[in-house]
């Protein structure tokens, strides 16, 4: 194949014709695909069937009568422990929540803006509030910080993970920089794990805002596609807490895309300080979480590596579909250089990134013929990506046969959008 750029204006006619017609032929088959969002497929969420049966009516109770009943208010103790495990860290650092690790973080930012932490100043009392923004990034973080009328600060990535740098900059100069959200893990949406250098320097940072803290979204922390081939971020409490700064970090974790998406259990790990502070809202805010889903995911997950042989079960059916997605990538465009792509080793996205000035019409080209993406620029703050070439890739909910359906149709719409383009029509 023959790169676009090397194309002379009569050849890239001429292929604009050829793709136009293939474009057409697709839209007359009248598909209905979505790959907007990263959801677990049904085959994964089967694997979870067995949980729903281990707390039933004939359970014994005798030790456990107080999980039927208010109160608990940090969670019980089997659930502390088994997120103590996947997070490295130990009970008294966990509190256990209801299903939903978003709702977490969003009451953060409130607490942030209504009682402030640790006795600091709530937001609400500011001129200024300001967040950092990893891009490209998770869409709905970036919508917990808007909704609140945080501005956002772009703070671009490369296979590292954040530029520390510029980082520093902001948090160790600014004290209206009030924190920084991070997925350190097979990021959202690039795939990418932190370095240990990066989390070093997140540890030993000197903010400016004594409640600065870092918004650590470890969603992926078990989500690997290989058994033998896998990143692990380094553990940021304990680089924290032997940087001398333990309440810079609230960690935050689910089993939402582990066994019931809407039906997991959710956990934050942080500072003892932090967690003191926290439950003295909670108190308020709540009578207790579900204490039997806690249990029935404690039981169900007796230990560690229970959880571990569940995941390698989950990556059996997701790696085929990133595989498949990779293969007709490399197969179809690379040859092209009219875009890149990530290659993650966990995670639920693939990141695409085209020509300039090409994902909001590679995107819309994709939903008029009947599949949809996330939108263009969802990735970034307010979304506005300034180059308009990310686009999140998410395979993991459409069957294989209609992923590899979709996919054909997103890589002729990638050299549609391309070529037209370069004809600058």
């Amino acid at each position: 194949m023959k790169a676009y750029q090397d194309m002379n204006q009569d050849e890239l006619k001429t292929l604009h014709q050829q793709l136009s017609k293939q474009y057409q032929d697709m839209k007359d088959l009248h598909l209905q695909l979505n790959m907007a969002r990263g959801k677990p497929d049904f085959s994964q969420v089967q694997l979870s069937m067995p949980l729903l049966d281990v707390i039933n009516s004939h359970y014994d109770f005798t030790d456990k009568k107080d999980y039927c009943n208010y109160g608990i208010l940090d969670g019980i103790d089997e659930a502390k422990q088994l997120f103590a495990d996947i997070l490295e860290t130990t009970p008294e650092h966990i509190i256990v929540y209801g299903n939903s690790s978003l709702t977490i973080m969003f009451d953060q930012i409130s607490r942030g803006f209504t009682h402030g932490y640790l006795g600091h100043t709530p937001w609400c009392h500011l001129d200024k509030v300001k967040f950092l923004c990893p891009v490209p990034g998770y869409d709905r973080h970036f919508a917990i910080t808007e909704r609140f009328g945080i501005e956002m600060i772009s703070i671009p990535m490369d296979e590292n993970g954040p530029d520390m740098d510029l980082v520093e900059k902001y948090v160790n100069n600014d004290e209206s920089v009030k924190g920084i959200w991070c997925v350190p893990q097979y990021s959202n949406p690039s795939g990418i794990t932190y370095s240990d250098e990066v989390v070093e320097r997140f540890a030993h940072l000197k903010p400016a805002a004594p409640d600065f803290r870092i918004f650590w979204d470890n969603a992926y922390i078990i989500h690997h596609l290989y058994d033998h081939h896998q990143d692990h971020v380094k553990n940021i409490l304990e680089a924290c807490q032997e940087a001398g700064n333990p309440d810079l970090v609230f960690e935050f974790c689910s089993t939402s895309k582990v066994t019931f998406p809407g039906a997991g259990v959710a956990a934050m790990a942080t500072s003892i300080n932090n967690k003191k502070d926290i439950l003295k809202h909670l108190t308020v805010q709540s009578i207790g979480h579900d204490k039997l889903n806690q249990l029935r995911h404690a039981e169900y997950f007796k230990s560690i590596e229970d959880l571990k042989h569940h995941m390698s079960q989950q990556a059996e059916l997701l790696r085929p579909k990133f595989e498949m997605v990779l293969d007709i990538f490399d197969k179809e465009l690379k040859p092209l250089h009219i875009g890149t792509w990530s290659h993650p080793l966990g995670g639920y996205f693939i990141t695409f990134e085209a020509m300039d000035n090409c994902a909001q019409d590679i995107v819309q080209k994709c939903k008029e013929a009947g599949v949809i993406l996330t939108d263009a620029g969802a990735t970034f703050p307010y979304g506005k990506d300034p180059h308009d070439s990310v686009i999140r890739i998410a395979p993991s909910y459409p069957p294989l046969n209609e992923l590899k359906q979709a996919t054909e149709l997103f890589v002729l719409c990638v050299k549609l959008v391309s070529v037209e383009k370069l004809l600058k029509l």
